[in-house]
């Protein structure tokens, strides 16, 4: 996608806090059995972690992202921050520690079912909201239009976004899975996109439809929750503020069926269909 974005602000401000690391990529054919042996299809090394991707996209799509995280001095820390800066992130903010280790992934992507399986080994040590001096927070938030969070480095990103809520500046959050401090972190967001089995898993609803409403009831500021589901897209559920009193009451499972019959399953062009 071009940098050039017309439908963009120019020079919008992105703060993200979150995870940055090294993925190491293997495609398969489909994914092994235990004690099997097989051979990849193709292997790559690159960037990774929820906020370096996320921010990376926002700075391909022309916007001015800065990242708050923390990475090791060894090779792939500053090939970590290399890969970011090439893009256009900012990583002014970042911590860098002089020992330790920065975090990496091994990824296997299986080509039969369109799906990936992740093994995270964490940086050491890890990011502490000492690693942000209060002057640099303020910095990096400052002109801010959103706040990103991925869940990863909950005491420090729970700093930056009760400095958020101070400056009225929206956070979004990427809610992957149950983690430590998510919860401190879910009630403060204006947005939160989540991976598929995440709203089931919080909400504990017997389905992904009553999960999303459960989500809007529980977190009143939530103007949206979306669910991404791979390669089935993503579901969203956003607040109405101005209900029409006369709107019927709907089972939402069903309403969910009838958006799904009303897919066009021979374009491969992203289509959004309303209720």
């Amino acid at each position: 996608m071009s940098r050039d974005c017309d439908s963009l602000p120019e020079n919008t401000i992105v703060v993200g806090c979150g995870a940055a690391g090294v993925d190491f990529l293997a495609t398969v054919a489909t994914y092994p059995k235990p004690d099997d042996k097989i051979r990849s299809t193709s292997f790559k090394i690159q960037g990774g972690g929820n906020a370096g991707n996320a921010l990376t996209c926002t700075a391909r799509l022309g916007l001015k992202p800065r990242i708050i995280s923390k990475v090791a001095d060894d090779t792939q820390g500053r090939e970590i921050l290399h890969e970011l800066e090439v893009d256009g992130v900012d990583t002014s903010f970042m911590a860098v520690s002089k020992e330790g280790t920065s975090p990496f992934t091994y990824i296997i992507v299986d080509s039969q079912t369109k799906s990936r399986t992740c093994i995270h080994t964490p940086g050491f040590p890890p990011m502490k909201p000492d690693d942000l001096p209060e002057s640099n927070l303020l910095t990096a938030l400052n002109g801010a239009r959103i706040v990103y969070l991925d869940g990863r480095l909950h005491e420090t990103a729970l700093v930056v976004a009760h400095e958020a809520v101070k400056k009225n500046i929206p956070i979004l959050i990427d809610a992957e899975r149950l983690r430590e401090g998510l919860d401190d972190l879910i009630k403060l967001a204006d947005y939160v996109v989540c991976a598929a089995r995440f709203p089931q898993a919080w909400t504990e609803a017997s389905t992904v439809s009553k999960a999303l409403v459960c989500m809007l009831l529980r977190l009143p500021n939530i103007k949206f929750v979306i669910a991404t589901l791979g390669k089935d897209g993503c579901i969203m559920l956003e607040r109405c503020v101005n209900e029409d009193p006369s709107a019927e009451e709907v089972v939402v499972d069903k309403l969910l069926e009838s958006l799904e019959m009303r897919k066009n399953g021979s374009t491969h062009i992203p289509t959004c269909i309303s209720s």
